[in-house]
């Protein structure tokens, strides 16, 4: 019989039950002994920060990431300002709910000019890292697959987030691995190497085939192409032993009870990551 992984490095990325609030989100961890939660500021809106501070808390929950900052390019110096405000809230529920790590969608190109948006979001986390790195959160730059240049992230490649990440201490800024991103690319596992000691999360699901969908078509691990094991086996020897995120957007999923989602997960990620 194969012998399953232990489970104490899983964490529930909340988007993978978007059907629960943070409130029962934070119970189903806890009832099934899943020892992490990430949390989305939307989630962490709905009842106030320090409600979900004392919820989480109250369980023993560990918070791997709060998701997300970002979003930087912008189309004038009004929304600018109003970003960067936004993201000094970002920062400072991370620090209230003890994560160490605020993860980075930096944003999509403005007005179809993506060198300009590029250039924004370096100035965007070149700005924050002395808010970030008071507050002792690190900035986790996330790239996302390119087909979502256009709409949430300029940043496509593990080598593009690993090249800004390298311009600031490893202690302050870093990168995201999120599997669904960058499984396709022909240098993931030599960015990895360059990441190392530098990645402050992995995140997991699968690439089902044919896609259902752009955005909410991410498949639950072991039922699409990614190779799951091997690409942990690389990030853990870049030195990454933290909290293993599963982050599913998927409607049919949030359509299930949270509990069976919850159990299924911990089966998946045992046999396939």
């Amino acid at each position: 019989m194969k012998k399953l992984k232990p489970t104490e490095r899983l964490s529930l990325n909340q988007i993978t039950t978007e059907q629960w609030n943070l409130k029962e989100a934070v119970e189903g961890c806890a009832k099934a002994n899943i020892p992490y939660i990430s949390l989305w500021r939307h989630k962490i809106e709905e009842i106030g920060l320090k409600e979900s501070s004392r919820l989480v808390r109250d369980v023993g929950l560990g918070v791997s990431s709060v998701c997300r900052g970002g979003m930087f390019p912008v189309d004038s110096d009004a929304a600018k300002e109003r970003n960067f405000e936004d993201n000094l809230r970002a920062i400072e529920e991370a620090y209230e709910l003890n994560a160490d790590v605020l993860v980075l969608v930096c944003g999509a190109a403005v007005n179809k000019n993506i060198g300009d948006a590029r250039k924004m979001i370096r100035e965007g986390i070149e700005r924050l890292v002395p808010y970030a790195k008071d507050a002792g959160v690190k900035l986790g730059i996330e790239p996302l697959h390119p087909m979502f240049a256009a709409e949430r992230c300029a940043i496509v490649t593990l080598d593009e987030a690993n090249t800004i990440a390298e311009q600031y201490d490893a202690n302050n800024v870093g990168v995201i691995v999120d599997v669904y991103h960058v499984w396709w690319d022909p240098n993931l596992y030599k960015q990895i190497k360059r990441a190392t000691g530098r990645i402050l999360g992995y995140h997991v699901s699968d690439w089902l085939v044919p896609t259902p969908d752009m955005v909410k078509g991410r498949g639950m691990m072991g039922d699409g192409v990614i190779e799951l094991m091997k690409i942990r086996q690389a990030v853990e020897e870049a030195g990454y032993m933290g909290p293993i995120e599963v982050e599913i957007f998927n409607e049919e999923i949030w359509k299930q009870d949270g509990h069976k989602v919850l159990a299924q997960m911990k089966e998946r990620y045992a046999e396939y990551v």
